[in-house]
């Protein structure tokens, strides 16, 4: 065999080299079924799953990963836009076939948590067959405060003004005919949020006690005294604090 000159030999890496590069890359396999989408430089990246729907499970980014604004889910896939970064898991058990995306019929069953969201600001009513529930994440840039922006009746969740949130059954609440909250109620919490870095004041029930913070819900810090607060009955919030408060 007549031997390579160096110039063949080094045409002949070239193009081994250039054919290693044009290969195209396997899809990034889901680790301990945990999907990772990023949006770099603000655009939108879109994150082939497979899966129906998903669910945030760690936010990486400083900016908002908010479902329905910044991600969500969409033919098999994840997007992200505008800064988010995050991890996500496959949603089981979330929206039914049929009418609108609204829940199946499983009709709130113990210890399950329910998605109920305002579009376009309108009113929403997603039936659940309790009689109280509790927010346990907020969804939405929008503030969902309870009696203002969500609430319970007739068996149903309503949300408004843009609030987008799950929910779980509040159980041992006192169930008066107008609503109102017994004294030192364990299970009473709002959700307040800055949004735009403004201040926000939501109403709080000070029959409750003074509130607490129980869950920062946003990348923004949240710090007593500097970007939230209590006074004459009403939470603030400020520089892009938003979180859940409730009782001790």
């Amino acid at each position: 065999m007549k031997p390579l000159s160096l110039a063949s030999l080094a045409v002949t890496l070239s193009l081994g080299t250039i054919a290693t590069l044009a290969l195209p890359s396997a899809p990034a396999a889901a680790q301990d079924g945990v999907i990772r989408c990023e949006s770099q430089n603000n655009r939108e990246r879109v994150c082939n799953t497979g899966w129906r729907n998903a669910q945030l499970v760690r936010q990486l980014s400083g900016s908002a990963c908010d479902e329905g604004r910044t991600w969500g889910s969409r033919n098999g896939s994840i997007w992200v836009t505008n800064g988010c970064r995050a991890e996500f898991v496959e949603a089981r058990g979330g929206w039914g076939g049929g009418n609108g995306g609204g829940w199946g019929g499983n009709n709130g069953r113990p210890g399950e948590t329910i998605r109920c969201e305002s579009q376009n600001n309108r009113e929403r009513s997603c039936p659940v067959g309790w009689r109280n529930a509790r927010l346990v994440r907020q969804l939405s840039g929008s503030p969902c405060n309870e009696g203002r922006t969500w609430g319970v009746r007739n068996g149903a969740i309503w949300v408004s003004g843009g609030c987008r949130a799950e929910f779980a059954e509040a159980r041992g609440w006192g169930g008066g005919g107008g609503g109102g909250w017994g004294g030192g109620n364990s299970n009473y919490s709002i959700t307040c949020s800055s949004n735009n870095n403004r201040t926000q004041n939501c109403d709080w029930d000070d029959r409750q006690g003074r509130p607490v913070l129980q869950q920062q819900l946003s990348g923004s810090a949240c710090q007593q005294g500097r970007s939230w607060g209590y006074a004459r009955g009403q939470v603030w919030v400020s520089n892009g604090c938003r979180a859940r408060f409730g009782t001790r």
